[in-house]
């Protein structure tokens, strides 16, 4: 069924995706969808109910038939000779052929504490393959945002090539009437060729992290989908709501059901049991003829001395428990470190964006005086260039501080499974 679903999904975005934005959390849904272990969250049901019905044929009837064929070399005799009695002595040769049926009565519930650990075995598979697919997040993330910031830096680029070939135009008409000096066009063209080829490296960046995005989400993007900046929350809460919290907590309750199965086998279990024959000698081994026979009755088993097999168990079972929760524990002291040196990124980033912004107004400043200069032909064009470029790389930062600020924060948030 969740393989028809995700053709029908498929089907409907694959256009779209070329075309329409694509967001962040779509990404981690269509992630999820696509990775090959997420195949197992349809195996695992079917895996506990089979073996849930396995467990279930305890309380069935069973049946068994059996036939031999035997020859001994005594059978039974009276060791005196009595004349008032006359017995035919049975053959060495025997024949049996029997059927049995065994009818478990009372199993002291141990089959109902089989079939709860099953299931608590099936909800910690569960929970596995959604801790494995959650680690995919990191991955999303960082491709998510590298290609935000080259999506960036083009649109600054394309910014600063139409800057220069306004420039560009400008100089010409200066050198035409002789108010700039005659080389000046040239420096303005090989920066413009530079440019170009700083555009090429960037879409080729660009497509390479596309193709490895369209590896884990399964769906084809072109270069012209356009990536969307996610509102991230700037609530920073120490809470936790790992998928790996919840898999601790079902590994503890499966060891609990496997120790009331411990528990439940060393009670007595009652089995009723019928087993019909034929055979030579029947039941009256003194018959010396082909026979039918029937036996019924009921059976009590009951362990009744383990050698403390049980007891101790039942401790390897606690001292389970307990590495378990010095598991949950180093997880926990690993991810609140995680959260601190992530909270520690995003106010070094914060910080960075604000003074970006009064740096950008600086060289802004200082760019209009150089147009200013470089039309009046007081400075060169290679001295304007490098004062643009400066406010170019001014808003670079600007940008790349934005995006690892937004990285630094939907990275916390996957730390703290939000």
């Amino acid at each position: 069924m969740k393989k028809i679903i995700y053709f029908i999904f498929l089907m409907v975005f694959t256009t779209a995706f070329s075309q329409e934005e694509l967001s962040l959390t779509k990404c981690y849904s269509l992630a999820e969808i696509n990775h090959p272990i997420a195949k197992q969250n349809e195996l695992i049901p079917q895996q506990n109910e089979l073996n849930t019905d396995i467990i279930n044929t305890k309380k069935y009837p069973k049946i068994d038939f059996d036939a031999q064929v035997t020859y001994q070399s005594d059978v039974i005799h009276f060791p005196t000779e009595n004349p008032g009695l006359i017995f035919e002595l049975p053959n060495k040769d025997q024949y049996k052929t029997t059927l049995t049926l065994n009818q478990l009565i009372y199993s002291g519930g141990s089959i109902k504490a089989a079939i709860e650990d099953e299931n608590a075995k099936s909800k910690t598979q569960q929970q596995l393959v959604h801790v494995e697919l959650y680690q995919l997040k990191p991955k999303i993330n960082q491709l998510y945002f590298s290609i935000l910031l080259l999506q960036e830096k083009k649109d600054l680029l394309k910014a600063k090539q139409n800057q220069l070939q306004e420039k560009l135009k400008e100089v010409k008409a200066g050198i035409k009437y002789g108010a700039v000096l005659p080389s000046s066009d040239s420096v303005l063209e090989a920066e413009l060729l530079k440019l170009n080829q700083q555009l090429i490296k960037i879409e080729s960046s660009k497509l390479n992290l596309f193709q490895s995005l369209k590896k884990y989400l399964g769906i084809p993007i072109t270069e012209s989908t356009t990536l969307v900046y996610p509102e991230i929350s700037d609530n920073l809460s120490s809470s936790l709501n790992r998928p790996e919290l919840d898999l601790f907590n079902l590994q503890k309750e499966q060891i609990d059901f496997t120790s009331t199965i411990i528990s439940k086998n060393r009670l007595p279990k009652v089995y009723g049991f019928a087993q019909g024959g034929y055979g030579n000698p029947g039941l009256n081994m003194l018959d010396n003829s082909f026979q039918a026979f029937y036996v019924v009755g009921l059976k009590l088993n009951w362990n009744v001395f383990d050698w403390n097999k049980t007891k101790k168990q039942t401790q390897v079972l606690k001292l389970n428990k307990q590495f378990i929760d010095t598991e949950k524990e180093k997880f926990e002291l690993n991810t609140s470190i995680q959260l601190e040196q992530q909270i520690i990124e995003i106010n070094k980033y914060k910080n960075f964006t604000k003074s970006d912004q009064s740096i950008i107004e600086l060289h802004k400043q200082i760019v209009k005086t150089a147009d200013s200069q470089l039309k009046n032909g007081v400075i060169t064009s290679s001295e304007y260039i490098e004062k643009l470029t400066n406010l170019y790389e001014a808003e670079n930062n600007l940008k790349t501080h934005q995006i690892q600020l937004l990285l630094s924060q939907a990275n916390y948030k996957t730390i703290q499974g939000i």
